[in-house]
């Protein structure tokens, strides 16, 4: 891949670590929290500096970065009333549930830049359809849809995300048609196979409305409520199996995505276009990066949220040594799945081998 590529999603990987960790930063310093380092890489310290009580540094390798918050992850010095168990609980939640919130609030913030740049923003009214159309035998011009599957829809982003997930092309649909509310069972659209995955084709086109101040947030919103829809649906699929775990990617494999696709976008629009592909797909990293380190899965922020409501609900913190015990076991089991993941990615997205 192209090394300019490969600095631009360094670069992209960087800010949304440099978001997340700042989103703790803030919090903790807000919180009365002391905050002894705040890092961006791992490795050796390659510059750092001192102010105050904490030191600010960048370090060697470009895969993370972390916000050193005293006693955090040992027991807390009884006599250091900024520790991190020293702190009010409520204080504590929020530092460690702030960095998922920042890598939300800049997806919501790219989408909303992305949709300024739209001449129009579509809406979920059906202007018309292509002509090997399939689904006019149900739908019509001027509907329209509020509902896929039981799901409500609120834009046409909504409803991308629900034809993403159809299996078989076939979906129920309530739409308003003329004033009335209108069920329609069965609407059949054509599906094709992109790597090893059959997907539902659009066969609508629907009408847009001039980006204003007003539906321009609006449309943001919705749009990354959207995403966050998606990456959810996309874990529940993981789980159950809908779609298999070598269809994950890891570092490797988005950074050759992030390339691929700014690539094409300036291959048909110029940079301008390859910016705009670009600042979308760090829009749904970044929201999919904030929702991840949500879950409630040891070594994760989500992980550590949950020992927080446990000791609120028992009055009294979760001993150390059993906290950091769970930790310990959990960041060894992502670091596993990271080279289980990067492994894949080298195989299948650099060798070209598997499915």
């Amino acid at each position: 891949m192209n090394p300019l590529m490969i600095l631009i999603a360094i670069f992209a990987f960087g800010l949304l670590i440099f978001v997340h960790e700042l989103g703790h930063f803030l919090a903790a310093k807000k919180g009365g929290i002391q905050v002894n380092e705040f890092a961006m890489g791992m490795g050796p310290k390659l510059i750092s500096f001192t102010r105050g009580e904490t030191t600010y540094s960048l370090r060697a390798f470009p895969i993370g970065g972390f916000c050193a918050m005293e006693g955090e992850d040992e027991e807390s010095d009884e006599y250091n009333p900024r520790a991190f168990g020293n702190v009010k609980l409520r204080n504590r939640f929020v530092a460690m549930a702030a960095g998922s919130v920042m890598n939300l609030l800049l997806g919501f913030i790219l989408l909303t830049i992305l949709t300024a740049n739209m001449n129009l923003i579509a809406t979920n009214q059906i202007a018309r359809f292509h002509e090997d159309a399939t689904s006019d035998a149900w739908l019509m011009e001027h509907d329209t849809i509020t509902r896929i599957n039981g799901s409500r829809v609120r834009s046409a982003n909504d409803i991308r995300y629900e034809f993403t997930r159809s299996r078989d092309g076939v979906l129920d649909i309530e739409v308003i048609r003329e004033g009335e509310r209108v069920e329609l069972t069965g609407v059949t659209f054509p599906m094709y196979e992109f790597e090893g995955v059959t997907v539902l084709v659009s066969d609508l086109i629907f009408f847009g409305v001039q980006p204003t101040p007003l539906n321009v947030v609006q449309n943001a919103f919705n749009w990354t409520a959207s995403v966050v829809r998606m990456v959810w649906g996309s874990l529940v699929d993981l789980v159950t199996g809908r779609f298999g775990f070598n269809q994950i990617s890891g570092p490797i494999g988005l950074t050759v995505t992030i390339g691929e696709t700014v690539a094409t976008g300036v291959e048909r629009g110029g940079l301008r276009e390859g910016a705009l592909n670009l600042i979308f797909l760090v829009s749904v990293i970044s929201i999919n990066l904030g929702i991840f380190n949500l879950l409630p899965f040891p070594a994760l922020d989500g992980g550590r949220i949950i020992f927080l409501l446990i000791e609120g609900v028992r009055r009294k913190p979760v001993p150390a040594k059993y906290e950091s015990a769970v930790n310990t076991v959990g960041f060894a089991l992502l670091i596993g799945l990271i080279i289980v993941v990067t492994f894949n990615d080298i195989f299948r997205r650099i060798l070209g081998l598997g499915s």
